[in-house]
């Protein structure tokens, strides 16, 4: 009996030690659960404080890159109206890391407004570093599409002739108030829409401003300047034409394969920018570019012409664009170091500080 009794308050102990492991499970089993709440606002916690130290890393590199080098300039050769000026870009090429404070010489500026024309294949989007810098210095940026680039809904195939391509810029232009003129920018292939504005509007037009841009003289094509750069003819033709009207027809346009216009274009320009370009740029009508110019020293040679050279450009050589100022002299000529095609996008603030030392000259 007392056996029995032994036996059955062990069995009772054991049960509830059984119970009590259960309820030790059960509750830390409940607190885990229970504790999730608070496992995840723990955790969100902690991304944000994540996300404040970038934030300030962030904060910190733009303040680190306000501080801006100073350029260095000289005059060389060509007389009192012929200046050469050499700039460089700060560290940061971040056109947001600007000040914000609109320059003392802005206000007395009697032509504020810049007219950005794109070049081939490219359109009013590749500005966009440009005419943040200009807005906040107080100027007024205007960036327009070309017939058949950027937004615009023309077939390129169908753009046949110069004055068809340069056409949303020549309206603009007719738009404009009788006392109104603007500062023309014109890049690449745009070189030869704004020489044709020029041409057909010099009262419209108080300076024009080729950046490293086909800046022909009369009777010259666009073409003609670009083609040493791309190789020979035979290769031109094979690798990048296109027939949009079918084969048995004259070509339409061209248009550089991505790893080919990388090169050319864009050899010194940021990852982000070659993506926006990569997946916004368009073919290249063909037309406007074989046309011959028919320029006046009346109209397009009255006009105050100025030259942007980019010093590391692969699709228009240094050599070539000092070439194109010796056969077409322009009043001034400044050089960008370490800018390709694009200095817009791979120095945006030198260009900035060209286009407003440009803009001042009296």
């Amino acid at each position: 009996m007392g056996n029995s009794l032994i036996c059955m308050l062990k069995k009772e102990k054991e049960k509830e030690k059984e119970k009590e492991k259960k309820d030790q499970v059960g509750g830390s089993r409940s607190k885990r659960l229970g504790g999730g709440k608070s496992s995840q606002r723990k955790l969100l916690a902690e991304e944000e404080a994540l996300h404040r130290q970038v934030l300030a890393m962030a904060i910190h590199q733009h303040q680190l890159s306000q501080r801006f080098e100073g350029s260095m300039s000289r005059r060389v050769g060509g007389g009192s109206t012929s200046c050469r000026r050499h700039l460089r870009d700060p560290p940061s090429d971040d056109p947001f890391s600007a000040s914000k404070r609109v320059p003392d010489f802005v206000e007395n500026l009697k032509d504020k407004k810049f007219v950005l024309v794109h070049g081939e294949g490219f359109g009013a989007w590749c500005w966009y570093k440009s005419i943040a810098l200009l807005e906040e210095s107080g100027l007024i940026p205007v960036a327009l599409d070309l017939t058949g680039s950027g937004v615009d809904s023309t077939d390129t195939n169908t753009v046949a002739t110069l004055a068809v391509y340069a056409k949303p810029l020549i309206t603009y232009i007719e738009k404009l108030s009788d006392d109104e003129k603007i500062i023309l920018v014109g890049h690449g292939c745009g070189g030869a829409c704004i020489s044709y504005a020029m041409e057909h509007f010099p009262q419209k037009i108080s300076k024009a401003i080729f950046l490293c841009a086909t800046m022909v003289c009369n009777g010259q094509r666009p073409f003609d300047i670009f083609k040493e750069e791309l190789g020979s003819a035979e290769d031109f033709m094979s690798k990048f034409l296109i027939y949009g009207n079918g084969n048995d027809k004259a070509p339409t346009g061209f248009m550089l394969e991505k790893q080919q216009m990388k090169g050319l274009y864009f050899n010194q320009s940021p990852a982000k920018d070659i993506a926006l370009a990569m997946v916004s740029m368009r073919p290249i009508p063909l037309e406007p570019v074989m046309e011959k110019l028919s320029l006046t020293p009346e109209n397009y040679g009255a006009i105050r012409r100025y030259y942007i050279q980019t010093l590391e450009d692969h699709a228009l050589s240094p050599d070539a664009q000092e070439k194109l100022v010796r056969d077409n002299p322009p009043e001034g000529v400044y050089k960008i170091k370490g800018s390709d095609h694009c200095p817009f996008f791979s120095k945006p603030q030198s260009l900035h500080k060209t286009l407003l030392e440009i803009a001042q000259k009296p």
